[in-house]
């Protein structure tokens, strides 16, 4: 995963918030979904991630809320080999997820 300073400075602490994300482009066989996750690794974030069959990621991120939104910004860039054209964002209310996983 590449380093993103945005993402090392991200306040951690607050309020807990669910974003529910849509990206597009060339995310698909990038390692999007692999980077994601460990872009979550060490953040107090849980969710899942997954490939759609029109060639978007989708994910949903529940956690602190400077966590979730430096997770959403992160898409906007993604794995080192993706190229991010569009990123989709839904704030929902948080569901309790407990984890983070690669969905199939």
């Amino acid at each position: 995963m590449a380093e993103d300073p945005d993402l090392e400075e991200a306040p951690f602490a607050g309020e807990r918030v669910r974003a529910h994300v849509y990206v597009s482009g060339n995310v698909q066989g990038v390692y999007f979904r692999a980077n994601t996750r460990e872009a979550t690794e060490g953040r107090n974030v849980d969710g899942w991630v997954r490939n759609l069959d029109d060639g978007r990621v989708e994910a949903v991120f529940e956690g602190p809320e400077g966590a979730v939104e430096a997770l959403v910004e992160w898409c906007h860039s993604g794995s080192p080999q993706a190229t991010v054209e569009d990123v989709e964002v839904e704030f929902e209310e948080p569901q309790g997820l407990d984890g983070f996983e690669i969905r199939r």
